[in-house]
């Protein structure tokens, strides 16, 4: 009994601990197989509501409902990621480009406080609207499962396309010129 306090003695693996880790390690490589497939039930969740209130950092506030007749290209993007950046500039092109005709939304994710939003916002000169992120945007508009992530939803207020990675000016105006 001493010995066992001491840590003197080491214990057995008995038929049932063995039993038992071998069940644990399946468990969690079902878990892991899952994942992914968890990601992907998130992201396709249901059609936002039109009438989701979202505030920008100029304590605007934008509804899809508002954009009915405009594209509306929602870009969740992080101050970290590179492919990001690269598509900042398109981004601000196509929304000054095409006014009339569609809308981009910026979404920050993944930051450390609104300050250090809106001090890369002005850094990088972005003229479209940055709204930051929050578990409600995530409930309307699903998490994404990669940085950035692009939701595109056509002047009827319909997600049409759901873009994973970086997107290009060139992509989203083929997009919008062709599709309804």
């Amino acid at each position: 009994m001493l010995a066992k306090k001491r840590g003197l003695v080491k214990p057995c693996l008995t038929n049932v601990n063995i039993c038992l880790m071998q069940l644990l390690k399946k468990i969690i490589c079902v878990f892991c197989l899952a994942l992914p497939l968890l990601a992907l039930a998130d992201s396709a969740k249901h059609e936002p509501s039109p009438n989701f209130v979202m505030k920008d950092l100029a304590s605007k506030t934008h509804k899809l409902a508002d954009y009915r007749g405009k594209w509306v290209i929602f870009n969740y993007w992080a101050t970290w990621c590179p492919s990001c950046l690269d598509e900042i500039p398109d981004l601000a092109a196509l929304n000054e480009k095409h006014k009339t005709k569609l809308v981009v939304l910026g979404v920050a994710v993944d930051y450390k406080n609104e300050k250090e939003v809106r001090d890369f916002v002005d850094d990088m000169l972005i003229s479209y609207p940055i709204i930051l992120a929050n578990p409600k945007i995530f409930g309307q508009f699903g998490s994404p499962p990669v940085l950035p992530t692009t939701l595109i939803f056509n002047p009827k207020g319909k997600l049409v396309h759901t873009k994973q990675g970086k997107i290009s000016k060139e992509f989203i105006e083929s997009l919008t010129s062709s599709s309804q």
